[in-house]
């Protein structure tokens, strides 16, 4: 059965890594729903967080995979619920008749307004990726001029680490 899980890959934080990462998948044929890169505790390495689809057997296949190239220091697929976060940025016209509506639903969703013109409106929206799927469903019949998301970011709850498993 195919289901989403959640990988957190320590690398060494130089250049050329997530190209090796990244090409990894490629050549496996793998496709990746979101990837989200950034620093980390500890300054020489960075943490790559992957989502992706799949079912038992591709998730041991990227596990495996992964532990063979030499620049990754540990990985971990996230199990249970873990902390997960993610921000996106939407630009939705701005009109008279729907801006009551578009502000309402910015409090509801404890979003920020970061752009204001008379024309478009840009939000920042943080929180889980269902709340974001949400938000952008309910943003919809606005107008959406444009989007982006970072991708998850995610931790294990309690006092866990990636390097204390």
């Amino acid at each position: 059965m195919e289901k989403r899980f959640i990988i957190a890959v320590y690398v060494e934080n130089k250049s050329g890594v997530l190209t090796r990462v990244t090409g990894m998948f490629t050549r496996r044929g793998f496709n990746i729903d979101t990837l989200t890169v950034g620093a980390t505790e500890r300054e020489e390495f960075s943490r790559i967080t992957i989502c992706m689809r799949g079912d038992k057997y591709v998730q041991e296949q990227m596990i495996n995979q992964l532990k063979k190239l030499l620049v990754v220091k540990k990985v971990e697929v996230i199990e249970e619920e873990p902390i997960q976060r993610e921000l996106m940025l939407i630009k939705v016209v701005n009109d008279a008749k729907n801006r009551s509506d578009i502000m309402t639903a910015v409090d509801v969703f404890r979003a920020s307004v970061i752009d204001y013109s008379p024309e478009g409106m840009c939000i920042e929206v943080t929180g889980s990726p269902s709340k974001i799927d949400a938000f952008v469903k309910l943003m919809q019949p606005f107008g959406i001029l444009e989007m982006c998301r970072t991708g998850i970011v995610a931790l294990d709850r309690g006092v866990t680490t990636l390097f204390s498993k």
